[in-house]
């Protein structure tokens, strides 16, 4: 059963690493959306999501900060400086990135992987605590409307998913603005 966690209780990051660790899915808001999170280096916690979802795509990390993601993406100094005053803007980039990052399954062809750095505290904190980057997809099942209501997420996905960080309900919205980098200039795709 689905563990109903209220955003300021104050074991939440230590709770959601055991679960993520243990390659269990969690649910947390963003400043868009709320999101699913596993562990994007976790095969096996990959496909239990891919199940949830009833799809199988590549899927956006969050990661702790720009100095996290410049490790990671492969961005000329110009590049760089786009997406250092932009990812805070509820934002998604989809960059070129060295391979080991996280699982092949959730990358796009040319080791695409789309970064987010949630203009929140909660994704950025809970990735800087456990040490790895998790994934960030809308909570619902494929071809549906992302859900921005906690107990219909509860109702939905109970069984399915080990925590949701409760903050209310999200105002709505059409989630981040997603960037793709593309023969060297950046293209909006939302």
């Amino acid at each position: 059963m689905i563990k109903n966690i209220p955003i300021d209780h104050p074991e939440i990051y230590s709770i959601c690493k055991h679960s993520l660790d243990c390659g269990k899915v969690v649910i947390y808001p963003t400043d868009t959306l709320y999101g699913f999170g596993v562990d994007a280096r976790n095969a096996a916690a990959i496909k239990k999501l891919n199940r949830i979802k009833r799809r199988s795509s590549p899927m956006s990390i969050v990661v702790k900060n720009f100095d996290q993601l410049s490790r990671f993406a492969i961005l000329s100094k110009e590049k760089k400086k786009f997406v250092k005053q932009n990812i805070n803007k509820k934002t998604t980039f989809i960059l070129p990135s060295i391979d080991g990052i996280v699982h092949k399954s959730i990358m796009g062809d040319n080791n695409l992987i789309g970064y987010r750095v949630p203009n929140n505290t909660i994704g950025p904190k809970l990735v800087s605590k456990i040490g790895y980057p998790i994934t960030t997809t809308s909570v619902n099942r494929h071809g549906r409307k992302p859900m921005i209501n906690p107990e219909e997420m509860i109702d939905e996905f109970g069984k399915e998913v080990d925590i949701i960080i409760n903050a209310g309900v999200l105002p709505t919205t059409t989630g981040s603005t997603i960037y793709i980098l593309k023969n060297d200039q950046f293209q909006i795709l939302r």
